[in-house]
C-alpha cells in the first residue's frame, strides 16, 4: 500500500511540476504526462504496480474522449459530413497503406506480413491528441478541423478489420470470407440494438436520473451508458470507443447533451492524462539512444509520406492551406499502433524487438505532435495564407484603434455603436463562425486567441486605445487580461462583469476597468421608469 501511495505522489509531483515548467515555454501538458511515464518507469520504477491495469484505465480517457465527438455528430451532421468521412477516411487509410507498405516491403526489404502490419499501423494518426487540441483551441469548427475530425472517426472504425486481418495473418485455416461476415453480422447487431432498444434505455435513465435532480445521480446512469455501451462493442469483438462513440450520438438527439457532455470533460480529461501517462512508460530510453539515428529517421519518413498523401487527398477539393493544416495535423502515428504492434507481436508475427522499435517511432511521433498543432497556422501559412488568421498576419499598421474581444451578441452590438461612432476598430475571434459573420458585415475580424502572443503581436495590442472584452467565460476573460498585461502593462483594458462575484473574483487585477452589466441595466431601467412621471 505505501509502495502504490508513493508511486502515486510520484507520479502527480513530477507531472504537475513538469507541465508548470513547460508550460511557460508553450509546451502541451500531453508531453509532461508522456515524460512522467517514462521519468517514473525507467529511473523509479513501479515497485510492483500492474501496468496493464493503468493502460487500461488510460484507454478509457479515448472511449471518453469518443462519447464527447459521438455527442457532436447527430445522425444529421453525420449525412453532412459523408464526403469527409467516408470519402477522404477511406482514400486515407488506403493510400497511406500502399505506400507505406511498398517503402517497407520494397525499400527496406521487410517481409510481407511486417511490411503490411507497419503499413497498418501506421495509416492511423492519433485521435487523443489531435481531436483534444482541436476541441480545446475550438479550430474543430475550422475547415481543416472537419477534415481532420471525419479522418480520425473514419480512422478509428478502421481499426476493426485491421485487427481482424491481423488475427486472420495469425490463422491460415480462418476464412477471411467469414470473419468479415461475421464482423458485418455484430456490427449489424449492435448498432440496431443501440439505436433501438438501447436508445430507449439510454432515454429513461438520463430521464429518471435529471428527475431527481441530484448531480451524482445523473454522473452515473452517463457513466453507465458509456461503460455498458464501450463492453457491448467489446465482447463482439469492436473496440471499446467504437460503441462509446455510437452512445455519444444517441444523447446528441436529446435534450440532455449539453449537460452530459459538461459533465464528463473533468473525468476524460484525468483518464486521457493516464493513457498519456502510460505511453510514456513505453519509452526504453536506452534503446532510444542506442537506434536514434535509425528512429529518428524512420519517423521522419513515415510523417513526410503520409503528410503527402493526406495533402493530396484534400486538395482534392480545397485550398493549399486547410490541406497543408489537415496533413500536419494527422502526420503522426496514433494510439491504436500500439495495439496494433501488441497484437501482431503476441501472435509472432514480428518479433519482439520490431514491435520495440516500432512502439518507440509511434511514441517520438505523438511526443511532436503537440508542438506541431501549436503551430499550426505558422507551419501552413508557408502554402498559402488565409486572411482571418490573426497567428500568421503582418502586424498591422494602426495606432489607438480599439480591439473588440468576442463577436457573439454584446460583441456585434459594441462593434455597431462603435461603426456608428465612425471608431476605428478591429475583432479578433477564436470561433471561425462569427470571424466569418463579422467579415460578411463588413468588420475588420481576425480568428484567433487573443491569449497568444503571435496574436497580440500581429494586432497591435501595445499600441491600442482600448482592448474591449465581450466574452462570456470567466477562465477566458481571466486568461485575455493576464495576457494582454503581460505583453502590454499599460493596456486599457475593459471588461463587462454579470455579477458581484465576478466582479470581486477580478478584483486582484487592479489594471482591468470592470463594467457591471446587472448595476448598468438596474440604471438604464430606474432612468426609463423615471421618464414616465
Amino acid at each position: 500500500m505505501e509502495n502504490l501511495l508513493f508511486a502515486i505522489f510520484l507520479t502527480i509531483a513530477i507531472a504537475t511540476v513538469l507541465n508548470i515548467i513547460l508550460k511557460r515555454f508553450g509546451v502541451s501538458h500531453i508531453v509532461g504526462y508522456i515524460l512522467t511515464g517514462t521519468i517514473i518507469s525507467y529511473i523509479f520504477g513501479f515497485n510492483g504496480l500492474n501496468i496493464y491495469s493503468l493502460e487500461l484505465i488510460g484507454e478509457f480517457g479515448i472511449v471518453f474522449l469518443m462519447f464527447t465527438i459521438g455527442l457532436e455528430l447527430s445522425f444529421s451532421k453525420i449525412k453532412k459530413m459523408k464526403e469527409i468521412l467516408l470519402t477522404n477516411g477511406l482514400l486515407q487509410v488506403c493510400l497511406s497503406v500502399v505506400v507505406i507498405f511498398l517503402l517497407s516491403f520494397y525499400l527496406f526489404k521487410l517481409d510481407f506480413n511486417t511490411s503490411l502490419i507497419i503499413s497498418l499501423a501506421f495509416s492511423l494518426s492519433s485521435t487523443a491528441i489531435v481531436l483534444t487540441y482541436l476541441k480545446k483551441s475550438k479550430d474543430i469548427i475550422t475547415p481543416y478541423g472537419q477534415k481532420s475530425m471525419g479522418i480520425l472517426i473514419f480512422q478509428d472504425l478502421a481499426v476493426i478489420p485491421i485487427l481482424l486481418l491481423i488475427t486472420f495473418l495469425s490463422d491460415h485455416q480462418l476464412s477471411i470470407g467469414e470473419v468479415l461476415v461475421q464482423t458485418l453480422v455484430f456490427a449489424a447487431l449492435v448498432v440496431a440494438f443501440m439505436f433501438t432498444i438501447g436508445e430507449k434505455i439510454v432515454n429513461a435513465l438520463l430521464k429518471f436520473s435529471a428527475k431527481t435532480e441530484i448531480e451524482e445521480l445523473f454522473l452515473g446512469s452517463v457513466f453507465s451508458i458509456v461503460i455498458g455501451a464501450s463492453l457491448l462493442a467489446h465482447t463482439v469483438g469492436f473496440t471499446y470507443s467504437l460503441g462509446a462513440f455510437i452512445a455519444g450520438m444517441i444523447i446528441a438527439d436529446t435534450k440532455y447533451n449539453v449537460k452530459v457532455e459538461s459533465d464528463i470533460t473533468s473525468y476524460k480529461d484525468l483518464l486521457l492524462g493516464i493513457f498519456f501517462f502510460g505511453v510514456g512508460t513505453k519509452i526504453d530510453v536506452i534503446y532510444f539512444l542506442e537506434n536514434i539515428h535509425i528512429i529518428v529517421f524512420i519517423f521522419i519518413l513515415a510523417m513526410l509520406f503520409k503528410s503527402i498523401v493526406i495533402y493530396a487527398i484534400i486538395r482534392r477539393n480545397s485550398d493549399k492551406n486547410t490541406s497543408a493544416k489537415t496533413a500536419l495535423a494527422l502526420a503522426q502515428i496514433g494510439e491504436f499502433s500500439f495495439a496494433v504492434f501488441a497484437l501482431a507481436g503476441s501472435y509472432k508475427l514480428i518479433t519482439h524487438e520490431m514491435a520495440s522499435f516500432l512502439i518507440l517511432v509511434s511514441v517520438i511521433s505523438m511526443i511532436l505532435t503537440p508542438i506541431i498543432l501549436t503551430n499550426i497556422y505558422k507551419l501552413s501559412s508557408y502554402f498559402e495564407k488565409e486572411f482571418y488568421e490573426s497567428d500568421v498576419i503582418t502586424p498591422i499598421e494602426r495606432k489607438n484603434h480599439i480591439i473588440v474581444a468576442g463577436f457573439s451578441t454584446l460583441g456585434r452590438r459594441v462593434a455597431t455603436d462603435l461603426k456608428a461612432r465612425k471608431a476605428d476598430f478591429i475583432i479578433i475571434s477564436d470561433n471561425l463562425k462569427h470571424v466569418l459573420l463579422a467579415r460578411k458585415s463588413g468588420y475588420m475580424a481576425y480568428f484567433g486567441h487573443l491569449n497568444k502572443l503571435p496574436v497580440l503581436e500581429s494586432l497591435a495590442v501595445d499600441e491600442a486605445k482600448a482592448i474591449i472584452i465581450t466574452v462570456s467565460s470567466e477562465h477566458n476573460k481571466r486568461l485575455i487580461s493576464e495576457a494582454i498585461l503581460e505583453f502590454s502593462p499599460d493596456a486599457n483594458i475593459i471588461i463587462k462583469v454579470d455579477n458581484a462575484e465576478e466582479k470581486k473574483s477580478m478584483k486582484d487585477i487592479p489594471e482591468l476597468e470592470l463594467v457591471d452589466a446587472s448595476y448598468e441595466i438596474s440604471n438604464l431601467l430606474v432612468n426609463h421608469a423615471l421618464k414616465c412621471d
